[in-house]
């Protein structure tokens, strides 16, 4: 991997190297998890062009596709597809319920987390989270 895909693996990487790390983001967001056509030039409507800009829909299209043709490409869910998602949702969840006073165990039940993930958040929430195991995915 190159610094230039910012650590992101396979197409998403391709995307960050040729347009920068916000237009491979933005390529996640927009189609990741399907196949999706990539024409040579797409035109100012095309689902690439409102995701990632002219110019940046400009260098993947040139990147990814061959010759005088486009390409019908797979992408990955990346970090800004579902499980960037489900990490916020359960953050919001957790500040919610903590927020109304819910014990941790009924917090860790209904956000679908453990009770040590509960109180690990409350921790960082107050500002004394510093646990050596790092970030566990809230």
């Amino acid at each position: 991997m190159s610094p230039e895909s910012h650590g992101l693996p396979g197409v998403r990487g391709k995307i960050a190297e040729v347009a920068g790390l916000a237009a491979a983001l933005a390529v996640a967001e927009a189609v990741g998890g399907t196949r999706a056509y990539v024409p040579r030039r797409p035109g100012p409507d095309h689902w690439l062009v409102r995701a990632a800009g002219r110019e940046a829909a400009a260098a993947i299209a040139d990147h990814l596709t061959t010759g005088r043709s486009g390409s019908e490409i797979e992408f990955p869910i990346g970090p800004a597809g579902s499980y960037v998602k489900e990490r916020q949702r359960r953050a919001r969840k957790m500040r919610e319920l903590t927020a109304q006073g819910l014990p941790n165990r009924q917090t860790a039940r209904q956000v679908g987390v453990t009770e040590r993930a509960v109180r690990l958040f409350k921790a960082r929430v107050r500002g004394r989270g510093d646990d050596p195991q790092g970030d566990l995915g809230l």
